[in-house]
């Protein structure tokens, strides 16, 4: 059960707010640098990677779009379901434009290997991956991020945008989170 005082369900901090904060210039470097003659947009993956393309697209110093998808495939709790369901769809054409899908996590691979299949359908010119953190230990489908912030343990993590159970996203940094919390 989650604490009124969320800093209680933390066993560990993993990630600061100060490197989150190096990791995603990193990002915006290297974004730019190779979109820089392109038609980039960015599509963030709500609710997780809300906090991160805020950051994210205010480190980018080439002129982008942005949309938004929001998809489900946990439901409540911290199993996944395996059925991926989309809630809200891009509200532009991405024909001929070059996609940048932004994800706050890329563990089982499942949910992004969904929605890439479905947005190569609508013909964009490319599309590309960027994920704050990856799990790849935990990979179901064969699907890779071509921009990683970091890779993170086979832990349950929240902070910055990640949850469980719609809780801790507001956390300024990355933290483990106690066993207790989410096992029954």
């Amino acid at each position: 059960m989650v604490s009124k005082d969320m800093e209680k369900d933390i066993e560990k901090v993993l990630i600061s707010e100060e490197e989150l904060f190096e990791i995603v210039k990193r990002l915006g470097v290297q974004i730019s640098e190779d979109y820089k003659d392109k038609d980039l947009l960015l599509v963030s993956i709500l609710k997780g990677s809300v906090i991160f393309m805020a950051d994210l697209m205010r480190e980018i110093k080439i002129p982008c779009n942005i949309d938004f998808m929001a998809v489900s495939s946990y439901g409540s709790g911290a199993k996944t379901s395996g059925v991926v369901k989309i809630i809200k769809d891009l509200d532009k054409s991405i024909e001929g434009k070059d996609l940048l899908i932004v994800e706050d996590i890329l563990d089982s691979g499942r949910t992004l290997s969904y929605i890439k299949e479905i947005l190569l359908a609508r013909k964009p010119n490319s599309i590309r991956i960027c994920t704050l953190f990856d799990k790849p230990e935990r990979r179901e489908v064969d699907i890779f991020a071509d921009y990683i912030g970091s890779k993170v343990p086979n832990e349950f993590i929240v902070g910055y945008g990640l949850d469980y159970d719609e809780y801790y996203r507001n956390l300024p940094y990355i933290g483990a989170l106690k066993r207790s919390v989410y096992e029954d």
